[in-house]
C-alpha cells in the first residue's frame, strides 16, 4: 500500500524499512527550502489505524481500502496528481496499520492540510467502520457528570468526617490533648474532669464514624473512605501510674 508507481518492473518488491524511509525524505533533500506555512520543516504525518480487539481480520484488499480512503481524507493523495505527497501504508502488526506521508509535494510545494482535518478524519473512520462493519469505536469525549445534590451531600459530610482534615477531627484532637494535660495534675478533680473528657471524644469518635456512614449511602461514586482512627485520651495520666 504505497505509491508503487516508483517501483520499476526491473526492482526488489520488497523493500527494507531504510529504503522505505529514504523514500519518504526524498522531498526534503529535493526540495530544502520548502517550509510549512508556520515556517517549519516538519514535514512527516503520521497517521495510525487500529481494529477494536473484538474486530474480525481484515483482508489486505480491505485494509488497503481503509489506507487510500483515509489518505484521500487527509489530502495527501489526489487522484490524477502526479505531484502529491509521497506516502506508504505499513502494518507492523495484527489490528494496526500506520500510515506516514511527506507533507512536501513532489513538486516542492508544501501541502497544506485543512483546519478541520481531524474532524474529517474521525467522519471517514466512521464510515469505514460502516462500510466494512466493524466495532465502532467509543467516543472519547464524553460530557463531564454533572455532581447530583446527594453526591454534593455526600462530600460535605465526608469532609466533616475526614480523619486528617475534618473540622470533628481536629476538636477531637484537641479535647484529647486537654484532658491528657488535666490528668496530669493533682487530685481527683482532675482525674474525673480528664475521664469526663474521654467520653466527649470518644462520642466524637462515634459521630465520625455516622457521618461517615451516611456520606458512603449518599454518595454514587462508592469512593473508599478513611476510617476514623480511635480515641487517644486512654492514653491519659489518670490511668497511669
Amino acid at each position: 500500500m504505497s505509491d508503487s508507481q516508483h517501483t520499476l518492473d526491473d526492482e526488489q518488491k520488497i523493500w527494507t524499512s531504510a529504503q522505505w524511509a529514504e523514500h519518504l525524505e526524498d522531498p526534503l533533500l529535493e526540495h530544502p527550502f520548502a517550509a510549512s506555512p508556520n515556517d517549519d520543516r516538519r514535514a512527516i504525518f503520521h497517521l495510525d489505524i487500529r481494529l477494536h480487539p473484538d474486530d474480525r481480520v481484515l483482508t489486505g484488499p480491505e485494509w488497503a481500502e481503509a489506507a487510500h480512503r483515509l489518505a484521500r481524507t487527509a489530502g495527501i493523495e489526489v487522484p490524477g496528481d502526479e505531484n502529491g505527497c509521497r506516502w506508504i501504508a505499513a502494518q507492523a502488526q495484527p489490528g494496526r496499520l500506520d500510515l506516514i506521508a511527506n507533507l512536501i509535494r513532489l513538486d516542492g510545494e508544501w501541502h497544506a492540510q485543512p483546519a478541520d482535518a481531524h474532524r474529517q478524519l474521525a467522519e471517514e473512520s466512521r464510515r469505514i467502520e460502516q462500510d466494512l462493519r466493524l466495532i465502532p469505536a467509543p467516543n472519547a469525549r464524553r460530557p463531564p457528570a454533572v455532581p447530583t445534590a446527594s453526591t454534593q451531600l455526600a462530600a460535605l459530610l465526608a469532609q466533616l468526617a475526614d480523619e486528617q482534615s475534618g473540622p470533628l477531627a481536629t476538636v477531637r484532637g484537641l479535647v484529647e490533648h486537654t484532658a491528657h494535660r488535666i490528668a496530669r495534675q493533682p487530685g481527683s478533680a482532675g482525674a474525673g474532669t480528664a475521664h469526663r473528657l474521654e467520653l466527649i471524644a470518644r462520642r466524637l469518635h462515634a459521630i465520625q464514624h455516622d457521618l461517615d456512614g451516611a456520606a458512603a449511602h449518599l454518595s454514587d461514586r462508592g469512593r473508599p473512605r478513611v476510617a476514623a482512627a480511635p480515641p487517644a485520651a486512654h492514653r491519659a495520666a489518670h490511668r497511669s501510674p
